[in-house]
C-alpha cells in the first residue's frame, strides 16, 4: 500500500520524536504505541465511558504522542491515498464536531445487530474523515473494538481483511462519505467474532 501523501509531498519517512529514520523502527514505535493505547483505554472502560472527540484525541495521543508532536490533533495537511483525496485539513474541525453530534451523541444500542451497524456507520465515517496525519485506521479500529466491549460484545476480527478484502474495505470507506453505511456494516458482520 502507498504511503499518505500530504500535497506538499512529504518525504516517507515522518518527523518523528525518536529520530526513527527506517519505516520498520517506525512502524514497531507505531505498533508499540497503539498496544499500549489499547491496553490502558481498556482497562479503563467502564458504562460511564462516553466516546467524545477529546476522548478521541486523547486516544490517538496516548497510542503516539511518543512518536509525533502532531499526536492528537487534527491534521494540518492535506493527504490522499491511492488517487483518492481525504477532505481538506481546514475543514476537519467542523466535520469532527458534526460527526461527534451524528454518531457519538447517541447512545449505544443494546441490539447487537444495531450496534454493530452503529459502530460500522461510525468507523466508516471516522476513516473517510481521515482527521489525523497517521494511525487513522488503527484509531478507528480501536473505537470499534472499544464500543463493542462497552457493551459487552467481543471485539472484531480485523484480521480477516487481508489482501484481496482490501478493496472491498477501502469502497466501503468511500461509500460511508457518501453516507451509504450498507457495505461498512456488511463487513462489519464479517469482521463479528459471532
Amino acid at each position: 500500500m502507498d504511503k499518505y501523501q500530504s500535497s506538499a509531498h512529504e518525504s516517507e519517512i515522518l518527523p518523528n520524536l525518536l529520530g526513527l529514520t527506517d519505516a520498520s523502527s517506525i512502524g514497531l514505535a507505531e505498533f508499540e504505541g497503539f498496544l499500549r493505547a489499547d491496553i490502558v483505554l481498556t482497562e479503563a472502560l467502564t458504562s460511564a465511558t462516553t466516546f467524545t472527540l477529546p476522548y478521541l484525541l486523547a486516544m490517538h495521543r496516548l497510542a503516539l504522542g511518543h512518536l509525533y508532536a502532531f499526536a492528537g490533533r487534527y491534521r494540518e495537511v492535506n493527504i490522499s491515498k491511492g488517487g483518492f483525496a481525504f477532505p481538506a485539513a481546514r475543514f476537519l474541525p467542523a466535520s469532527m464536531q458534526q460527526f461527534e453530534r451524528d454518531w457519538l451523541h447517541q447512545a449505544l444500542p443494546a441490539d447487537p445487530n444495531a450496534l454493530l451497524d452503529r459502530v460500522g456507520a461510525v468507523h466508516g465515517e471516522l476513516l473517510f474523515i481521515h482527521p489525523f496525519r497517521e494511525g487513522n485506521g488503527r484509531t478507528a479500529r480501536l473505537l470499534a473494538n472499544l464500543m463493542l466491549e462497552q457493551q459487552g460484545h467481543e471485539r472484531l476480527r480485523w484480521e480477516r481483511i487481508d489482501e484481496a478484502s482490501f478493496p472491498r474495505y477501502v469502497a466501503a470507506v468511500q461509500q460511508s462519505g457518501l453516507g451509504n453505511y450498507a457495505p461498512m456494516q456488511a463487513l462489519m458482520r464479517i469482521l463479528s467474532p459471532g
